[in-house]
């Protein structure tokens, strides 16, 4: 079970036994301590709600302590600037997508949390967002056709949106960028997306 999960958690125990207890003072006429104690309840249950969202958000993510292959994807060629991707992400899913191009693109979300975050279970993250075709001169990005998809696992709300937002967050968060890389898809070819503490990078799998 995640570190976040389990401080929710903790919180809704503590903002239940606060509220308990708060309202034993409220009944005892003693009306300032059952305040501040209706107020610490208060930030437990803030606190449990933005431990479930960081629970929520980071699905999907995958740790990255060091360059790791987040998928391969094989190209085929399906007639002038058009080809297919057939993608196998890291954790198994298959995909396939008809893209318009010369190239297939790929971008990631990479969310760095500080060392204090780490003693929660947050580490440096990552998550493909999008596969995209790409035209090699600017005429045809600019007037042909575009073929953009998902990648990133559907969630209510995206940890990287959480981190960049959250006044709560943001003492945690060291870095949060988007990486892209490309690479032609003219022939037949497969290929590793490959991700480093310093982004994304294309490299093409040896012939067998």
């Amino acid at each position: 079970m995640p570190v976040t999960t389990l401080l929710a958690l903790a919180f809704l125990i503590l903002t239940v036994a606060f509220l308990l207890a708060g309202a034993g003072a409220w009944r005892r006429r003693q009306r300032l301590g059952s305040l501040v104690t209706f107020l610490v309840a208060a930030l437990c249950l803030a606190l449990a709600a933005l431990s479930a969202a960081i629970t929520v958000g980071i699905r999907g993510y995958r740790a990255l302590t060091h360059e790791v292959v987040a998928a391969t994807i094989r190209t085929d060629p399906l007639g002038p600037q058009r080809f297919r991707a057939t993608v196998t992400l890291a954790d198994g899913r298959l995909l396939m997508f008809e893209l318009a191009g010369d190239a297939v693109y790929v971008d990631a979300h990479v969310l760095k949390w500080r060392p204090v975050a780490n003693l929660i279970g947050l580490h440096t993250a990552y998550e493909l967002d999008r596969i995209a075709g790409r035209y090699r001169t600017l005429a045809d990005e600019q007037g042909r056709e575009r073929t953009v998809h998902s990648l990133a696992v559907r969630k209510p709300f995206d940890a990287f949106d959480l981190a960049r937002g959250s006044w709560l967050l943001r003492p945690l968060v060291d870095a949060e960028y988007g990486s892209a890389t490309f690479i032609g898809a003219t022939e037949p070819a497969t290929v590793e997306v490959r991700v480093s503490t310093t982004g994304l990078l294309i490299r093409p799998v040896p012939a067998r």
